[in-house]
C-alpha cells in the first residue's frame, strides 16, 4: 500500500531528508529530496502531507537544498539548490530555502521533461475538462488559479502545464500554488486554517508563499483531462468584468512563446499547439472580483460562453 508522506512523521521526514532522501512522487515524477534545512521539512510537512512516496530506488530527479559550504552556510547563513551535483541558481539567505526547493523543483521539470510539451500556465480541471491559464508575471494567474481550487476545481498545476505528446491529454502535478505579495492576502481570507505555509520574505519576487493543495487534486492527481478552454486572465484594480473572445493566431503564438520546450520539439510542438487552438475556446478575461469571475468560468467551461 502505498505511504503518504504525513505517515512518516517529523522525525521519519527529517531522518529521510537527512540520509537516502525523501523519494516524494508528484504526478508523472518521482523526486529523491536532501535537507538539513527545518524550514524545509517544515514546508515539506504542511504543503505535501497527502502526496504519496516511491518505494523504488530510482528518481527522476535528485535535488538537494542546503546550507552553503564554509562561511557562507554560518556568517549571514545562505543556502542553495543542487540539481545531480549542479548548482543553478545564486545562494540565497537561509529563511528562503523552502521558497527555493519549490523553485528548484520548478526548474527540474522545466528544464528536462521534454517528453511532454511544457506551458507556462496554469490548469485546472471540472467534470473531466480542463482550463489552461497562461498569464504574464503580475497578472493575477496563480491568484485565481487558488481562488478556483478553492471554489473546487481539481488543481492540475500553478505553474506547468504538461501535455502528452502522444495523446495530448493534460497531465497534472498537483504541487501547492505559489502566491506573491498582495496575493497573499487575498487568497488567506478565502482559505481555510492551516492551508497557507510559512512566508519569505524579501526574495527576488517580494514576499512568496504556498497554498496546500487540495485532497481532490492529490488524490486524482494521474487522472488526466482534456483541454477544454484557454483563458488569458488580467488581474485590474476596481475593473468591472469583461471578456472578448480572443484572436486565434495572436493566442497560438502566446502559448508557442510560453513553451518552455515548444522550439525544441519542433514540429511536434507546432501540431500541439495547433490542436489546442483547434479544439478549445480561447479569451481574455479582464476582472477584479471573484464572485464575477468565478461563476462566469464555470458557465464558459459547461456552456462554451461565460
Amino acid at each position: 500500500m502505498t505511504r503518504r508522506l504525513a505517515e512518516l512523521g517529523a522525525d521519519g521526514l527529517r531522518s529521510a531528508l537527512a540520509g537516502p532522501g525523501l523519494r516524494l512522487r508528484t504526478g508523472p515524477f518521482v523526486y529523491c529530496l536532501r535537507s538539513r534545512l527545518e524550514g524545509v521539512a517544515e514546508g515539506l510537512a504542511a504543503m505535501y502531507a497527502d502526496f504519496p512516496l516511491s518505494d523504488s530506488p530510482l528518481a527522476d530527479f535528485h535535488l538537494t537544498v542546503d546550507r552553503m559550504p564554509g562561511l557562507r552556510g554560518h556568517w549571514r547563513p545562505q543556502v542553495n539548490a543542487w540539481l545531480d551535483g549542479f548548482a543553478p541558481f545564486v545562494p540565497l539567505p537561509l529563511e528562503h530555502g523552502y521558497a527555493l526547493l519549490e523553485w528548484a523543483m520548478n526548474f527540474c521539470v522545466a528544464g528536462c521533461a521534454h517528453h511532454y510539451l511544457m506551458l507556462h500556465a496554469a490548469c485546472l480541471e471540472r467534470d473531466g475538462r480542463a482550463l489552461i491559464l497562461p498569464g504574464a508575471p503580475g497578472s493575477g494567474k496563480s491568484t485565481l488559479t487558488a481562488a478556483l481550487m478553492l471554489a473546487g476545481w481539481r488543481l492540475l498545476s500553478d505553474e506547468i502545464t504538461l501535455i502528452d505528446r502522444d495523446s495530448g491529454a493534460l497531465l497534472g502535478l498537483g504541487r501547492p500554488v505559489s502566491l506573491k505579495n498582495a496575493s497573499l492576502d487575498v487568497i488567506r481570507a478565502r482559505a481555510p486554517a492551516g492551508r497557507m505555509g510559512r512566508v519569505a520574505h524579501d526574495t527576488h519576487k517580494g514576499s512568496v508563499g504556498h497554498l496546500r493543495p487540495s485532497a481532490d487534486s492529490v488524490a486524482w492527481v494521474d487522472r488526466p483531462a482534456r483541454a477544454a478552454q484557454i483563458v488569458f486572465p488580467r488581474w485590474c484594480a476596481g475593473a468591472a468584468t469583461e471578456w472578448r473572445e480572443h484572436d486565434r493566431a495572436e493566442a497560438f503564438e502566446i502559448l508557442a512563446r510560453n513553451g518552455f520546450n515548444y522550439s525544441l520539439l519542433g514540429r511536434l510542438g507546432f501540431e500541439l499547439v495547433e490542436g489546442l487552438i483547434e479544439t478549445c475556446g480561447a479569451w481574455h478575461l479582464r476582472y477584479s472580483e471573484f464572485d464575477e469571475a468565478l461563476p462566469a468560468l464555470e458557465r464558459l467551461l459547461q456552456e462554451g460562453r461565460p
